[in-house]
């Protein structure tokens, strides 16, 4: 009797579980609406406006000896342009280190010794001599590097290109030669075949900032754009922090078999007396 009677004060209780429980799962679900509508903010009119969850970006690792040596660089060529005072310096043979691609080439081997590639660390850093004329066809002379490995020293790699192509029309390639010179980055090592106001054939520089998107400006530094001949010697002029828009410099090169060629340091460059034996 007494457990008939037990069972009959249980069964309320019972039928109200189910009730409890779903009571239970509403609450939830009500407590997470609320939390979802933590991000949404109510006009003076009341209407709802629901804010975008924030993009948390990674802070972007910095090679801190690939840096230096771009320092280093672009330091000594600021020097050689003091020191220069706004004298043409003598640009005419193939010692002289104030003809342009020299004058990259000089920079960067006074400001190797102390860098190596991680991969290749018992190799001495290079910046490869121009690609001969036969190779570059159909193109023209001046727009590219010899291919060496990084193996046998070459710290670059082509970050991009731009060749002129003859399938589209010059608006067309006009716009590919922009585009390709809003790729440059400070450190980067520009090498063009070009027809300008200075001249015609190969030219080397180096760019000295990031492509600057608000003004859509390249700034750089090299020898023997400008220049002139004195008893038919040539003589070259040191620039240093000259800036031209990315026009300017896609009309250089935008030219049928011409283009232009962008370098950037490998992202592996270390101190030599990390990986010293």
């Amino acid at each position: 009797m007494l457990k008939r009677f037990a069972a009959l004060l249980l069964f309320p209780l019972l039928m109200l579980l189910p009730l409890a429980a779903t009571a239970e799962s509403s609450l939830a679900e009500e407590t997470q609406i609320i939390e979802i509508e933590e991000s949404v903010l109510l006009t003076d009119d009341g209407e709802e406006i629901i804010l975008e969850p924030e993009t948390v970006v990674a802070p972007e690792v910095v090679n801190e000896a690939r840096e230096d040596l771009i320092d280093r660089i672009i330091a000594l060529g600021e020097e050689l342009y003091e020191k220069a005072g706004g004298k043409a310096q003598r640009a005419h043979y193939a010692s002289d280190i104030y003809v342009c691609k020299n004058f990259t080439t000089y920079l960067f081997r006074k400001c190797r010794d102390d860098f190596r590639m991680a991969e290749y660390p018992d190799v001495t850093l290079v910046v490869p001599d121009n690609m001969p004329a036969k190779q570059c066809k159909p193109y023209s002379y001046g727009l590219m590097w010899k291919d060496v490995p990084a193996s046998e020293g070459n710290a670059f790699y082509a970050a991009a290109e731009f060749r002129y192509d003859t399938s589209l029309t010059y608006e067309e390639n006009l716009a590919l030669a922009e585009d390709f010179m809003r790729e440059a980055k400070r450190g980067d090592y520009f090498q063009m075949s070009a027809e300008y106001e200075y001249g015609t054939g190969a030219h080397s520089a180096i760019i000295i900032a990031d492509w600057d998107p608000e003004t859509d400006t390249i700034h750089w530094m090299d020898s023997n754009m400008r220049g002139k001949k004195v008893n038919g010697i040539r003589y070259g002029i040191v620039q240093f922090n000259e800036e031209k828009p990315v026009s300017w410099w896609a009309a250089c090169f935008c030219k049928k078999t011409r283009g232009a060629t962008l370098y950037r340091l490998r992202d592996d460059i270390v101190y030599a007396s990390e990986v010293a034996n």
